[in-house]
């Protein structure tokens, strides 16, 4: 009879989780068990949806004549994406990035205490630096993204059941090195296989 070999501690669950950004050209935290030191900037509480990871890749196949299988393929798009809904939509941090604003040009007013901000109908690239960081016990798995930008938006709802929130899509481009996504985890070790 086969034996199935399975492993509770190697899955892993999204308990817990958060979102920083610094300037294109920061160096990447150490690891996810460090809390990031200035100039990363948390964007605070996310949504319980956690974060989206994705995975965007078309290819090309080639059948040769005389075929119905193709011999080879190659990839043509391979892009990777992050979606989050950030929740405290007051916070600077998440204001800069949802609304692609320097944080230093939402800070109040010294006389009024009112922050004072436009949207322009020609936004400029944004691109700013990324950590990611999830947790689940003794499990940690965080993802460095050296350059990337909020691709797509949500519409923000202010209404009196429901908390409003920034619900954006980041797209990453590849840095110097051709590399979009660097990572760096702490994983239990995977038991050798004994064939039994």
């Amino acid at each position: 009879m086969v034996n199935i070999t399975r492993a509770a501690d190697l899955s892993v669950i999204g308990a817990n989780g958060g979102v920083w950004t610094a300037p294109v050209g920061t160096s990447a935290p150490t690891s996810p068990l460090v809390q990031p030191a200035t100039p990363w900037e948390p964007l605070g509480a996310i949504s319980d949806d956690g974060l989206v990871y994705g995975f965007d890749e078309d290819s090309q196949e080639f059948t040769p004549w005389g075929l119905t299988s193709p011999f080879r393929s190659t990839i043509t798009k391979s892009v990777r994406t992050f979606q989050f809904t950030l929740w405290e939509t007051a916070r600077t941090t998440a204001m800069s990035v949802m609304y692609r604003i320097p944080a230093a040009d939402l800070a109040p007013d010294a006389e009024s205490g009112l922050t004072t901000y436009a949207e322009t109908a020609s936004p400029a690239v944004d691109r700013r630096g990324w950590w990611f960081a999830i947790f689940d016990g003794d499990t940690a798995r965080g993802m460095y993204v050296p350059q990337a930008e909020v691709s797509d938006r949500s519409d923000v709802t202010f209404k009196q059941d429901e908390l409003s929130a920034f619900e954006i899509t980041l797209t990453a481009y590849p840095d110097s090195a051709g590399n979009t996504v660097y990572h760096t985890d702490k994983l239990p070790t995977t038991p050798e296989y004994s064939g039994s």
